[in-house]
């Protein structure tokens, strides 16, 4: 029997529904008892005052609730770019998501993100097509946006009854049956296929137990048989190809009007995976409560109340008052309390076995990405998860001068809860410099820091983070790094060839590309690690102004050593210098962060927006037009769009919008 329990992430674009799908789950599992809205600022996974205030969710919220007999934990993630971090590390511990998309637009820029994020994690996800109540809601549309932007297979399991204000249900296709809602009612009848839409729906399911056949032997043995599925065979392979990210389920309605929901919690529980259906961790620990604890942090905070630790219960069980091992760091740590979290409510429970997403109390020292086990078992690390680079930094300095140490233990919490976040002390200036992800991110920051800690700060103008490549290539530099100052010296020698990757290498996103050609064994394997390694370290800092280097390959073709003055240590040196070196002969290119801008304005704003886009060292790279609306897309440095949102809200009367996503470095202009 699969387990009861069900992890899953709710992801989406910003504004495409997924907070009121996540307050619909939790009214009608009646883990609430009125719905809660957006726009009215009462909802249970937007409790900062900050996502109240604008309207967005920027923290990811963990809650709970039971639905035919199973468990839902439930993560509702941020849908704006510059918190994707926090997308991230949920989807780190999640076993399955359902992505919402706006039945109008279909997939949009951060959605596509979204969904890339969940494809490295491999996570299963269903697909829920929302605001099919909407002018111009289009189920076909969307569903065919799925295919072509996102490269998956999409098995649409129901057909819409009605369109748009005239939305009242769905046809459900693998059972052939209708869900209706009455209007002004939370409750919905199941009865026959309305007859105007029988033969569309025998058609349309006649087509998913073709397309399932194909790609499912069981299912493709009884349709050969019988020419059809029987709803018994078409649910356990939709099952199965949702668990292998062979396909994906397509489920509609409308979160706001709250129609379609109750069939989508019934799909969570069919579709979406058991901890127990995934492998075990590490290929060791098993999904079982009598196997050694194993546990994973993916988020600290710190309340009022203290400091709660969130972890993912991967194997065994942890109880109230166990002392457990931090093996990321040979740390004991002793659990206090173990809490089940609703938002930012919380029940204390005295155990949490496999599977459970749960928060501790107790822990003093655990980060996020830290792995906690059985401290008398062999100790286990997971994979942590990968925190992105920061883009953007502004100085931050308080007002008063008496603040300066509070400052930076609140800095230090802010960047232990958020791992994205970076901070520094500019060795110049000697100033306080906050790094995020961008402009909303460190704006959420600062303010944070003024509410949750009330101090009073100044902060500069936000600067980007630029890099740097290799102009040219330079071959047959040869470096000799010899040192005597009485005892062991040092000596190496190396030869080593330097050249810019390709651009079909992603060189924005690959710091080093390092290989040897030394033969005869010139250079020993264990020294030629060692240039490696001081390759790396000669990235730190390039020579055109002291930014990151990224984008360099490296080949080590000949080098000597001396019987007793070579080592790691001197090869390492060598290795360093030899790319400083090479690096100031070839020349470096400035690179700087761009963005994916996807503006959407009214057709008399097109010239407007445009020229605002050239003035901004903007590429148009796609255009289109829905109704009276244009969609312009293009390629922007990130330098160039600081202060753009008012600027464009004054520009175009407030009648347009834009969204961004990274895209990587280029050539600064």
């Amino acid at each position: 029997m699969r387990t009861r329990i069900r992890n899953l992430g709710i992801l989406a674009h910003v504004d495409a529904g997924k907070t009121t799908l996540t307050e619909r789950f939790l009214y009608l599992t009646g883990a609430t008892h009125r719905r809660g809205e957006v726009h009215d600022g009462t909802t249970v996974t937007d409790f900062d005052p900050q996502e109240r205030d604008r309207g967005i969710t920027i923290f990811s919220a963990a809650v709970s609730c039971e639905w035919a007999g199973h468990r839902l934990n439930l993560i509702d993630t941020p849908g704006h770019v510059d918190f994707a971090d926090e997308v991230e590390r949920a989807l780190r511990v999640l076993d399955g998501a359902v992505a919402v998309f706006d039945a109008v637009a279909g997939v949009e820029p951060q959605s596509e993100s979204v969904w890339r994020q969940a494809d490295r994690h491999g996570v299963p996800r269903l697909a829920f097509v929302n605001k099919l109540d909407r002018a111009g809601a289009d189920l076909d549309a969307a569903v065919a946006s799925l295919r072509d932007r996102l490269g998956t297979v999409p098995l649409a399991v129901q057909l819409p009854i009605g369109r748009e204000d005239a939305f009242t249900g769905v046809v459900d296709l693998v059972h052939l049956r209708a869900h209706q809602w009455r209007a002004g009612s939370d409750a919905y009848e199941t009865g026959p296929v309305p007859d105007a839409l029988v033969e569309e729906a025998v058609r349309r399911r006649h087509r998913l137990a073709e397309t399932v056949a194909e790609l499912h032997p069981a299912a493709l043995e009884e349709y050969c048989a019988d020419g059809t599925l029987s709803p018994g065979t078409l649910t356990a392979a939709l099952h199965d190809l949702t668990l292998g990210g062979e396909a994906v389920v397509v489920l509609c309605g409308s979160a706001y009007r709250n129609r379609g929901v109750e069939p989508l919690l019934d799909a969570v529980v069919a579709y979406l995976p058991a901890p127990a259906d995934l492998p075990p961790v590490r290929g060791e620990r098993p999904a079982d409560p009598a196997a050694p604890l194993t546990a994973l942090v993916f988020k600290v905070t710190t309340t009022a109340t203290g400091r709660l630790t969130y972890l993912r219960v991967y194997a065994g069980t942890l109880r109230k008052g166990d002392t457990v091992l931090d093996s990321t760091t040979g740390r004991t740590e002793r659990v206090a309390r173990i809490l089940r979290v609703q938002a930012d409510r919380t029940t204390e429970t005295d155990l949490a076995t496999a599977g459970d997403i749960v928060a501790v109390v107790g822990p003093k020292a655990a980060r996020t990405g830290a792995t906690l086990c059985a401290a008398d078992a062999p100790a286990i690390r997971l994979e942590p998860p990968v925190s992105a680079d920061p883009v953007v930094s502004v100085a931050v300095e308080a007002r008063l001068g008496r603040d300066t140490e509070r400052l930076a233990v609140a800095l230090a919490r802010l960047a232990e809860e958020d791992p994205s976040l970076g901070v520094r002390t500019d060795p110049e200036s000697g100033q306080t410099v906050l790094s995020g992800l961008g402009e909303l991110h460190l704006e959420v920051a600062v303010e944070k820091l003024r509410r949750a800690h009330g101090l009073d700060v100044t902060v500069g103008r936000p600067q980007v983070a630029y890099r740097e490549t290799p102009a040219g290539a330079v071959t047959g530099l040869t470096y000799r790094h010899v040192k005597q100052d009485g005892g062991a010296g040092q000596f190496a020698v190396v030869v080593l060839d330097v050249a810019p990757l390709g651009a079909d290498e992603d060189p924005a996103g690959r710091d080093l590309v390092f290989r040897s050609a030394v033969t005869g064994g010139r250079v020993p394997q264990e020294f030629v690690r060692a240039v490696e390694a001081g390759c790396r370290d000669a990235l730190a800092d390039g020579p055109l102004g002291g930014h990151p280097v990224t984008g360099v390959r490296v080949t080590l073709t000949d080098g000597a050593t001396h019987v007793k003055d070579s080592s790691e240590l001197a090869f390492r040196t060598a290795g360093r210098l030899a790319l400083r070196e090479a690096l100031r002969k070839g020349g470096t290119t400035l690179l700087e962060p761009v963005v994916e801008v996807t503006v959407t304005a009214p057709d008399s704003a097109v010239g407007t927006v445009l020229g605002d886009l050239a003035a901004r060292r903007g590429r148009i790279t796609d255009s289109a037009t829905h109704a009276d609306t244009a969609v312009l897309t293009a390629t922007v440095p990130l330098a160039a769009l600081f202060g753009y949102a008012t600027q464009l809200r004054s520009r175009t009367q407030g009648r347009a919008g834009f969204t961004t996503r990274p895209a990587g470095y280029a050539p600064a202009g």
